[in-house]
Protein backbone atom coordinates (compact mmCIF):
# COMPACT_ATOMS: atom_id res chain seq x y z
CA UNK A 1 0.00 0.00 0.00
CA UNK A 2 1.48 3.34 -1.05
CA UNK A 3 2.52 5.82 1.62
CA UNK A 4 2.24 8.67 -0.90
CA UNK A 5 -0.87 10.84 -0.53
CA UNK A 6 -2.04 14.49 -0.65
CA UNK A 7 -0.85 16.66 2.23
CA UNK A 8 -4.41 17.32 3.41
CA UNK A 9 -4.97 13.58 3.83
CA UNK A 10 -1.58 12.96 5.45
CA UNK A 11 -2.25 15.59 8.12
CA UNK A 12 -5.90 14.65 8.67
CA UNK A 13 -5.17 10.94 9.11
CA UNK A 14 -2.16 11.30 11.42
CA UNK A 15 -2.62 14.38 13.64
CA UNK A 16 -5.26 14.73 16.37
CA UNK A 17 -6.29 17.33 18.92
CA UNK A 18 -4.18 17.10 22.07
CA UNK A 19 -1.22 15.41 20.35
CA UNK A 20 2.41 16.05 21.13
CA UNK A 21 3.88 16.97 17.75
CA UNK A 22 7.27 18.01 16.37
CA UNK A 23 7.74 19.99 13.16
CA UNK A 24 11.50 19.69 12.78
CA UNK A 25 14.14 21.01 10.43
CA UNK A 26 17.33 22.85 11.25
CA UNK A 27 18.15 26.03 9.28
CA UNK A 28 16.65 24.51 6.14
CA UNK A 29 13.97 21.90 5.45
CA UNK A 30 11.58 23.49 7.96
CA UNK A 31 8.14 21.97 7.19
CA UNK A 32 6.13 25.18 6.76
CA UNK A 33 3.59 23.71 4.34
CA UNK A 34 2.76 20.91 6.78
CA UNK A 35 2.37 23.42 9.59
CA UNK A 36 0.05 25.52 7.43
CA UNK A 37 -2.10 22.47 6.65
CA UNK A 38 -2.39 21.73 10.36
CA UNK A 39 -3.52 25.32 10.89
CA UNK A 40 -6.13 25.04 8.13
CA UNK A 41 -7.53 21.89 9.73
CA UNK A 42 -7.89 23.71 13.05
CA UNK A 43 -6.20 21.33 15.48
CA UNK A 44 -6.28 22.36 19.14
CA UNK A 45 -4.47 21.75 22.43
CA UNK A 46 -1.23 20.63 20.83
CA UNK A 47 2.06 20.26 22.67
CA UNK A 48 4.61 21.59 20.20
CA UNK A 49 8.23 20.39 20.35
CA UNK A 50 10.97 22.03 18.33
CA UNK A 51 14.66 22.76 18.84
CA UNK A 52 14.36 26.24 17.37
CA UNK A 53 10.78 27.51 17.23
CA UNK A 54 10.65 30.12 14.50
CA UNK A 55 7.89 31.74 12.48
CA UNK A 56 5.91 28.57 11.69
CA UNK A 57 5.46 27.98 15.43
CA UNK A 58 4.73 31.68 15.91
CA UNK A 59 1.89 31.23 13.43
CA UNK A 60 0.55 28.10 15.12
CA UNK A 61 0.70 29.69 18.56
CA UNK A 62 -0.93 32.87 17.24
CA UNK A 63 -3.81 30.78 15.89
CA UNK A 64 -4.43 29.31 19.34
CA UNK A 65 -3.36 25.76 18.46
CA UNK A 66 -0.79 25.24 21.22
CA UNK A 67 -1.27 24.59 24.91
CA UNK A 68 2.42 23.89 25.56
CA UNK A 69 5.74 24.49 23.80
CA UNK A 70 8.91 22.50 24.56
CA UNK A 71 11.86 24.24 22.96
CA UNK A 72 15.39 25.60 23.11
CA UNK A 73 16.04 28.86 21.22
CA UNK A 74 12.83 30.67 20.21
CA UNK A 75 13.03 33.59 17.79
CA UNK A 76 12.68 34.92 14.26
CA UNK A 77 16.15 33.85 13.04
CA UNK A 78 18.34 36.79 12.13
CA UNK A 79 15.56 39.26 12.95
CA UNK A 80 14.34 39.16 16.55
CA UNK A 81 11.35 38.08 18.60
CA UNK A 82 8.53 35.65 18.05
CA UNK A 83 5.86 38.23 18.79
CA UNK A 84 2.82 35.93 18.71
CA UNK A 85 4.55 33.55 21.13
CA UNK A 86 5.44 36.45 23.39
CA UNK A 87 1.85 37.76 23.30
CA UNK A 88 0.60 34.32 24.37
CA UNK A 89 3.10 34.12 27.24
CA UNK A 90 2.72 37.67 28.50
CA UNK A 91 -0.93 38.40 27.75
CA UNK A 92 -2.50 34.94 27.34
CA UNK A 93 -3.56 35.95 23.81
CA UNK A 94 -5.18 34.19 22.07
CA UNK A 95 -4.74 31.72 24.93
CA UNK A 96 -2.25 30.99 27.69
CA UNK A 97 0.53 28.54 26.88
CA UNK A 98 2.92 26.57 29.04
CA UNK A 99 6.59 26.78 28.09
CA UNK A 100 9.38 24.31 28.85
CA UNK A 101 12.80 25.66 27.89
CA UNK A 102 15.92 23.59 27.27
CA UNK A 103 19.35 24.01 25.70
CA UNK A 104 19.97 22.83 22.14
CA UNK A 105 22.07 19.98 23.54
CA UNK A 106 19.26 18.82 25.81
CA UNK A 107 16.71 18.86 22.97
CA UNK A 108 18.95 16.89 20.62
CA UNK A 109 19.80 14.36 23.31
CA UNK A 110 16.11 14.00 24.26
CA UNK A 111 15.27 13.12 20.64
CA UNK A 112 18.18 10.66 20.51
CA UNK A 113 16.98 9.03 23.72
CA UNK A 114 13.47 8.73 22.34
CA UNK A 115 14.83 7.20 19.14
CA UNK A 116 16.77 4.66 21.21
CA UNK A 117 13.74 3.71 23.30
CA UNK A 118 15.24 5.13 26.48
CA UNK A 119 13.22 6.98 29.17
CA UNK A 120 15.67 9.85 29.49
CA UNK A 121 18.80 11.41 28.05
CA UNK A 122 22.03 11.59 30.04
CA UNK A 123 24.66 14.11 28.96
CA UNK A 124 27.16 16.70 30.08
CA UNK A 125 25.36 20.00 30.31
CA UNK A 126 23.70 22.74 32.38
CA UNK A 127 26.71 23.11 34.70
CA UNK A 128 26.58 26.66 36.03
CA UNK A 129 23.34 27.37 34.16
CA UNK A 130 20.12 28.75 35.66
CA UNK A 131 17.63 26.83 33.50
CA UNK A 132 17.34 23.99 36.06
CA UNK A 133 15.94 26.57 38.50
CA UNK A 134 12.91 27.17 36.25
CA UNK A 135 12.60 23.80 34.51
CA UNK A 136 11.91 20.93 36.93
CA UNK A 137 12.38 18.41 34.10
CA UNK A 138 16.14 19.05 34.27
CA UNK A 139 17.65 16.74 36.86
CA UNK A 140 21.06 15.27 37.58
CA UNK A 141 22.52 11.87 38.34
CA UNK A 142 25.90 10.65 39.47
CA UNK A 143 27.75 8.45 36.99
CA UNK A 144 28.20 5.03 38.65
CA UNK A 145 31.57 4.60 36.93
CA UNK A 146 33.31 7.96 37.31
CA UNK A 147 31.34 9.76 40.03
CA UNK A 148 30.77 12.68 37.63
CA UNK A 149 27.52 14.62 37.96
CA UNK A 150 25.58 14.49 34.69
CA UNK A 151 22.41 16.18 33.46
CA UNK A 152 19.25 14.29 32.55
CA UNK A 153 16.05 15.27 30.72
CA UNK A 154 13.01 13.17 29.71
CA UNK A 155 13.12 11.56 26.28
CA UNK A 156 11.05 13.09 23.48
CA UNK A 157 8.48 10.70 21.99
CA UNK A 158 6.10 12.77 19.86
CA UNK A 159 2.80 11.33 18.73
CA UNK A 160 3.59 12.72 15.28
CA UNK A 161 6.70 14.12 13.62
CA UNK A 162 6.60 16.30 10.50
CA UNK A 163 9.73 16.88 8.43
CA UNK A 164 10.58 18.14 4.94
CA UNK A 165 13.12 16.52 2.61
CA UNK A 166 14.42 16.73 -0.93
CA UNK A 167 13.24 13.42 -2.35
CA UNK A 168 11.31 10.27 -1.69
CA UNK A 169 11.23 7.25 -3.93
CA UNK A 170 8.12 5.32 -4.85
CA UNK A 171 8.90 2.72 -2.19
CA UNK A 172 8.79 5.40 0.51
CA UNK A 173 12.48 5.85 1.33
CA UNK A 174 13.42 9.46 2.10
CA UNK A 175 16.58 11.22 0.95
CA UNK A 176 17.97 14.26 2.77
CA UNK A 177 20.94 16.34 1.62
CA UNK A 178 22.70 19.20 3.38
CA UNK A 179 22.26 19.87 7.08
CA UNK A 180 20.39 16.93 8.56
CA UNK A 181 19.71 18.32 12.04
CA UNK A 182 17.59 16.00 14.16
CA UNK A 183 15.22 14.75 11.46
CA UNK A 184 16.40 11.14 11.74
CA UNK A 185 16.16 11.11 15.52
CA UNK A 186 12.73 12.75 15.69
CA UNK A 187 11.37 10.33 13.10
CA UNK A 188 12.66 7.30 15.00
CA UNK A 189 11.37 8.73 18.31
CA UNK A 190 7.85 9.48 17.03
CA UNK A 191 4.88 7.14 16.80
CA UNK A 192 3.95 8.45 13.32
CA UNK A 193 6.03 10.30 10.72
CA UNK A 194 4.74 12.54 7.92
CA UNK A 195 7.26 13.73 5.34
CA UNK A 196 6.77 16.43 2.70
CA UNK A 197 9.19 16.33 -0.22
CA UNK A 198 10.13 18.45 -3.21
CA UNK A 199 9.83 15.52 -5.60
CA UNK A 200 9.08 11.82 -5.81
CA UNK A 201 11.32 9.72 -8.04
CA UNK A 202 11.14 6.04 -9.10
CA UNK A 203 14.33 5.16 -7.22
CA UNK A 204 17.63 6.60 -5.99
CA UNK A 205 19.77 4.97 -8.67
CA UNK A 206 23.20 6.57 -8.96
CA UNK A 207 23.00 8.35 -5.60
CA UNK A 208 25.08 7.55 -2.54
CA UNK A 209 23.14 5.16 -0.28
CA UNK A 210 24.01 7.16 2.84
CA UNK A 211 21.74 9.95 1.59
CA UNK A 212 18.75 7.72 2.38
CA UNK A 213 18.35 9.06 5.90
CA UNK A 214 14.95 7.46 6.52
CA UNK A 215 14.08 4.04 5.07
CA UNK A 216 10.46 3.44 4.15
CA UNK A 217 9.67 1.47 7.31
CA UNK A 218 10.21 4.59 9.46
CA UNK A 219 7.69 6.69 7.50
CA UNK A 220 3.89 6.77 7.83
CA UNK A 221 2.95 9.13 5.00
CA UNK A 222 4.65 11.14 2.24
CA UNK A 223 3.25 14.16 0.41
CA UNK A 224 4.82 15.92 -2.54
CA UNK A 225 4.79 19.67 -1.84
CA UNK A 226 7.12 21.73 -4.02
CA UNK A 227 8.47 24.61 -1.97
CA UNK A 228 7.22 22.94 1.19
CA UNK A 229 9.98 24.45 3.34
CA UNK A 230 9.51 28.06 2.15
CA UNK A 231 10.46 30.60 3.49
CA UNK A 232 13.30 28.47 4.86
CA UNK A 233 15.47 26.89 2.20
CA UNK A 234 15.89 23.43 0.75
CA UNK A 235 19.50 22.61 -0.09
CA UNK A 236 19.90 22.13 -3.83
CA UNK A 237 16.44 23.50 -4.68
CA UNK A 238 15.92 27.10 -3.48
CA UNK A 239 17.42 29.71 -1.18
CA UNK A 240 16.14 31.14 2.07
CA UNK A 241 13.58 33.92 1.57
CA UNK A 242 15.13 36.50 3.88
CA UNK A 243 12.52 39.12 2.95
CA UNK A 244 9.76 36.91 4.35
CA UNK A 245 11.48 36.67 7.72
CA UNK A 246 12.01 40.43 7.83
CA UNK A 247 8.37 41.06 6.89
CA UNK A 248 7.18 38.70 9.62
CA UNK A 249 8.60 41.00 12.28
CA UNK A 250 6.05 43.67 11.35
CA UNK A 251 3.18 41.31 10.53
CA UNK A 252 3.41 39.45 13.83
CA UNK A 253 3.67 42.63 15.92
CA UNK A 254 0.01 43.57 15.29
CA UNK A 255 -2.86 41.21 16.11
CA UNK A 256 -5.12 42.46 13.32
CA UNK A 257 -2.35 42.44 10.71
CA UNK A 258 -1.41 38.93 11.78
CA UNK A 259 -5.01 37.70 11.44
CA UNK A 260 -5.32 39.28 7.99
CA UNK A 261 -2.04 37.74 6.80
CA UNK A 262 -3.02 34.30 8.08
CA UNK A 263 -6.40 34.53 6.40
CA UNK A 264 -4.89 35.46 3.05
CA UNK A 265 -1.75 33.30 3.08
CA UNK A 266 -2.66 30.21 5.09
CA UNK A 267 -6.36 29.68 5.79
CA UNK A 268 -7.36 30.34 2.19
CA UNK A 269 -4.22 28.97 0.52
CA UNK A 270 -4.20 25.29 -0.43
CA UNK A 271 -0.96 23.35 -1.01
CA UNK A 272 -1.52 23.97 -4.73
CA UNK A 273 -1.69 27.73 -4.14
CA UNK A 274 1.40 27.45 -1.95
CA UNK A 275 3.25 25.67 -4.75
CA UNK A 276 2.13 28.27 -7.29
CA UNK A 277 3.40 31.08 -5.08
CA UNK A 278 6.87 29.57 -4.74
CA UNK A 279 7.25 27.98 -8.19
CA UNK A 280 9.86 30.57 -9.16
CA UNK A 281 12.20 29.46 -6.38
Amino acid sequence: MSKIMPLEQAVRENLSDGDTVAFEGFTHLIPHAAGHEAIRQGFKDLTLIRMTPDIVYDQMIGMGMAKKVIFSYAGNPGVGLLRRMRDAIENQYPRAIETVEHSHAAMANAYAAGAAGLPCAVFRGYKGADLPKVNPDIKSITCPYTGEELATVPAHNPDVAFIHAQKANEKGDVLIEGIVGVQKEVALAAKKVVVTVEEIVPDFAGMHPNLTVLPHWTVTAIAKVKGGAHPSYTHGYYARDNAAYLAWNEISADRELFAKWMDENVLNATPEVFAERVKGL
